[in-house]
């Protein structure tokens, strides 16, 4: 495990973990070792700090692109703590350069990492699920590797403030069994997986994807 991604959840996952209590089921179902995707529900910016906060593994998580190419001293701290914490640059813009990023994610899979990738593309307009995009199956294909589902709820009623202050929302976290996508049709496995973090989260299913917020 990185060195700083260590340190951050022996702080920030400590204080999540005994601050906010979240109810974790579904744990023995993670690989101790070995490539996995780690594919769920998007409902907000904390969904990464939690699950950061009750994996006992480095989760390589993606971050957008601008925090690897900010000027200044300002750029060049986002910059040590992206590295730091072995997040993985992604264009937003999708396209050809989406299609890079996941290039990017491949090594680490390959090197017995585990990856996140929420299949929704962008989070939650309303606290529905949406259909999922292939791009996890894709990656675990590509990779041999399975992929674990895992239903976040609770997670959309945390805002910033509440990482300090109380009257905390309940957070819960179930992950499912690790399913072997080897050979599958990758639209047909995405519906099952969706149908799968459906079961994880309790969410309304909406069968059409979501709309990326266009950036200010």
């Amino acid at each position: 495990m990185l060195p700083l991604y260590w340190l951050t959840v022996q702080t920030v996952g400590t204080a999540i973990r005994g601050g906010w209590k979240p109810q974790v089921s579904g744990l023995e179902h993670v690989p101790a070792e070995g490539g996995v995707v780690l594919a769920g529900n998007h409902q907000s910016f904390a969904d990464q700090l939690f699950l950061g906060a009750v994996l006992p593994r480095h989760v390589a998580f993606w971050g957008k692109t601008e925090y690897f190419t900010g000027t200044g001293p300002r750029g060049a701290l986002n910059r040590g703590l992206m590295h730091g914490l072995g997040v993985i640059p992604v264009n937003r813009d999708g396209g050809a350069a989406s299609d890079a990023a996941f290039e990017s994610a491949v090594p680490v899979l390959e090197g017995g990492g585990m990856v996140a990738v929420f299949p929704e593309g962008t989070r939650s307009p309303d606290g529905r699920l949406y259909r999922g995009r292939t791009g996890a199956l894709r990656l675990a294909q590509r990779c041999g590797v399975p992929v674990l589902p895992v239903g976040i709820t609770g997670t959309r009623d945390v805002r910033p403030r509440d990482l300090l202050g109380r009257g905390r929302p309940p957070v819960a976290i179930r992950f499912g069994p690790p399913v072997d996508v080897t050979g599958a049709d990758v639209r047909t496995a995405t519906d099952a997986l969706m149908a799968t973090i459906r079961e994880l989260s309790g969410q309304e299913y909406v069968p059409h994807y979501a709309e990326k917020k266009k950036a200010a």
